[in-house]
């Protein structure tokens, strides 16, 4: 055996260069990771349909699996562990999961969707049993007995008194053995064996609760972020954006920062930027360095108009999603029609910190550390960057400070690599809280008409829904095409437009249903701070607001308790039972009016909402106070009933779930995008609140729905998606007052209770 490598760097291609079998210790820190070789073996390729790509077993039986995926906070990495042990019958603290190297790992589309659980935990789970099964052939064989002879425990196989561990079982170090692959990347990857996982009656560690590892070390100071990162002789680089959006350098005067003697600039066309050896001087640079820039026309219009700019803007794209019966036939005979507009804001991904990348070019090949929740992606828009070819560059995921879909990361990265190749030296790029806040991408900002007809018993005849706004997709929801990038629009890239938007979920069973989407052109074409991506379950909360509110008020006017008047348009015992569980935790009582009930100036209420999205079905209930006096709301409580297929780690779900309802509570009381003719002004936490220890639920009771029968769903996003609704609806039952512009600001919320139409959208 030969001494282990030091560098924690190295490629996985590298350490397996002339045999060996890669075996690496790693919880969820990025820090020195244990590395040894094996005697002699062949290794396969690191390709999607090889064994040896996702699994590893050392010979003291050490198990290393391998995923595309990132665990960015929800703890994943723990999930796919137990998932892995379960089917290798191995124990748990015997498991560590590499991520988001894409030397060493295949693609697996990184973190989005809530799919990590469901697209590469399926895959690891079939892919751990076929080597169970594997190494069970080969424990047969060494005893002469056939495989159902055997018993397994904690990675040692028995055959009557004789056993063997999985690691002598290994061998010259691989499996060696094809997988069937459905020639997809990304999370429509699918590779399996020919063994068949364990059925739920035979779990001993999936579906229960395990602690994680990677809190405490956060707490204490020692995890390692994106932030952290150094490399020798690496430079400093900072980005410097226009004050009028849409304008471009027409003169630098280099003079202006000679006096730091370091300080480089580093200009092509609209992309700016300046490098130093130190971080202070690079800060100093951007802002001391003197800069022209093009006279444009404001390219934004009076924020107060925006909502009517967006229903009045001809559509880019339309599409009919849902369509069901005659609508317009039902609604010329309705007993009543009931209507509403909802409203919804541009959104920031507001990370704790601004994103970091470091971009290190050497012997021909490049390495990028990137806090981007899709490394592979990533490495294919630097390898662009530095037309260089994909397979000589390398991407490095370390967690960074925030990460809830497309942010700002995938920028820092491209800079980080046009900086790196303009000066020949390792750059680290770091922004500010301005530019996290100003220029990172946003959620788009949307207008839902909702329309619903009521027959003379009160029931729903036709329902009709138009989410209507800016393409959730003004840039893809990953960094591999340049032209996607706020560096390559700025370098004058063709555009490359993708309009799409989407419509509710709910499993509603209306005779006349149209449910339809439409997108508007950007404000600004190109490299805008209003560009718009995957933000946190892309128009979930747009979507449902509007729907779980309008449900709400269609409920009012038919008289009709809300949860007993959903329930009476539903068919799907599966959903049905998450809205009775939520009730039944909640001890909800019907109401068919506000209760505004009052203790001196504080007014309390609760209201209902419901979604399904992602494989999951969630049902909450926000129980609220509201001070009459400020118009601030305080989510006191929050009732969750949560059913997501089978459930890996029930312990790890609820904090899951705790995570979304707090975030999403913030956006629904207080996150905004405001900017004025020329700029994003909120930049900062000041301009740009969100939700604080004060403001936190006192309690969120969770009852979660264990489906082993069913495969896997997300949890990472399903639970922000109702939350706004539930809060809209329990404000209404407080006040009176319905809101239908989010976030339910103390100022909007005193304008609505003082009957001031500039701040909501009646109907």
């Amino acid at each position: 055996m030969s001494d282990a490598p030091k560098s924690p760097r190295l490629s996985r291609r590298a350490l397996l260069v002339g045999g060996g079998l890669l075996v690496v210790s790693v919880g969820a820190l990025a820090g020195p990771q244990l590395v040894s070789m094996l005697s002699a073996g062949q290794r396969p390729p690191l390709v999607p349909d090889e064994l040896d790509s996702f699994i590893a077993i050392d010979r003291s039986g050490a198990v290393t699996a391998f995923a595309g995926v990132m665990d960015v906070g929800h703890g994943l990495t723990l999930a796919l562990r137990q998932i892995v042990a379960e089917e290798l019958d191995a124990p748990l603290a015997r498991v560590a999961v590499v991520m988001g190297d894409t030397a060493r790992t295949v693609n697996q589309g990184g973190a989005s969707g809530s799919g990590g659980v469901q697209s590469c935990g399926m895959v690891l789970r079939s892919i751990a049993a076929e080597a169970r099964r594997l190494l069970l052939e080969r424990a047969a064989a060494r005893f002469s007995v056939a495989v159902g002879d055997l018993t397994v425990a904690d990675a040692i196989v028995s055959a009557g008194k004789r056993s063997v561990a999985y690691g002598d079982l290994v061998g010259e170090g691989y499996f060696n053995s094809k997988l069937e692959w459905n020639g997809e990347i990304g999370r429509r990857l699918q590779s399996k064996g020919q063994a068949t996982p364990k059925s739920p009656s035979e779990y001993r560690i999936v579906g229960r609760s395990a602690p994680r590892d990677d809190l405490a070390p956060r707490v204490v100071g020692d995890f390692q972020y994106v932030t952290d990162v150094k490399v020798p002789g690496m430079l400093h680089g900072r980005m410097i954006r226009p004050p009028v959006a849409g304008a471009v350098p027409t003169s630098v005067d280099e003079a202006s920062i000679a006096h730091l003697s370091s300080a480089r600039i580093v200009r092509r066309e609209g992309f700016l930027g300046v490098v130093a050896e130190r971080e202070w001087d690079a800060i100093r640079a951007s802002r001391e360095l003197k800069v022209s820039w093009s006279n444009v026309e404001s390219p934004f219009p009076p924020y107060d108009t925006l909502y009517d700019h967006i229903a009045a803007a001809p559509d880019v794209e339309r599409t009919v999603e849902k369509s069901v019966g005659d609508v317009a036939a039902a609604f010329s005979r309705a007993a009543r029609v009931v209507e509403a507009r909802y409203e919804w804001p541009f959104q920031s991904h507001a990370c704790m910190g601004p994103a970091c990348a470091v971009v290190e070019i050497k012997n021909g090949r490049a390495t990028v550390w990137t806090g981007t929740q899709k490394p592979h992606f990533a490495a294919e828009g630097v390898a662009a960057a530095l037309e260089m070819p994909l397979d000589k560059v390398r991407a490095i995921w370390a967690l960074g400070p925030g990460s809830y879909g497309r942010n700002d990361s995938g920028d820092a990265a491209i800079d980080a690599a046009f900086l790196a190749k303009a000066v020949g030296k390792p750059v680290r790029v770091q922004g500010m809280r301005h530019e996290g806040h100003g220029w990172d991408p946003k959620g788009p900002a949307s207008v839902h008409t909702a329309r619903a007809a009521l027959d003379r018993n009160n029931r729903i005849i036709a329902y009709q829904i138009l989410n209507k706004g800016f393409s959730r997709r003004d840039i893809e929801f990953n960094e591999a095409k340049l032209e996607h990038s706020l560096a390559g629009q700025l370098m004058g890239l063709p555009l490359l437009a993708a309009p799409a938007f989407s419509v509710q979920d709910e499993e509603y069973a209306f005779p006349n249903m149209e449910l339809a989407w439409a997108t508007i052109a950007p404000l600004l074409d190109r490299a805008s701070p209003l560009r718009t991506a995957h933000l946190r379950d892309p128009c979930g909360p747009n979507n449902n607001f509007a729907s779980e509110s309008f449900f709400d008020e269609v409920a009012l006017a038919a008289g009709a308790d809300p949860i007993a008047f959903r329930l009476a348009h539903m068919t799907d015992e599966r959903h049905m039972a998450v809205l009775r569980a939520a009730a039944e935790r909640a001890r909800w009582t019907p109401r068919r009016r506000p209760y505004r009930r009052a203790s001196g100036g504080t007014l309390a209420g609760r209201g209902f909402a419901y979604s399904r999205g992602h494989g999951a079905i969630v049902a909450i209930i926000a129980d609220v106070e509201v001070d009459a006096r400020t118009g601030r709301v305080w989510p006191r409580r929050f009732t969750v009933a949560h059913e997501c297929g089978q459930i890996i780690n029930p312990s790890g779900l609820a904090l899951c779930i705790e995570g979304n309802v707090v975030q999403a509570a913030s956006r629904a009381l207080f996150e905004e995008v405001t900017f004025d003719r020329n700029a994003v002004t909120s930049v900062d936490w000041a301009t740009y609140p969100i939700l604080e220890m004060p403001d936190a639920p006192e309690a969120i009771d969770i009852v979660t729905l264990d489906r082993p029968e069913l495969p896997p769903g997300g949890a990472g996003e399903p639970a922000t998606r109702p939350v706004a609704a539930a809060l809209a609806n329990a404000i209404f039952d407080a006040t009176g007052v319905r809101l239908r512009r989010a976030p339910f600001s103390p100022a909007r919320v005193l304008a609505a209770l003082s009957g001031e139409r500039r701040s909501t959208s009646p109907a």
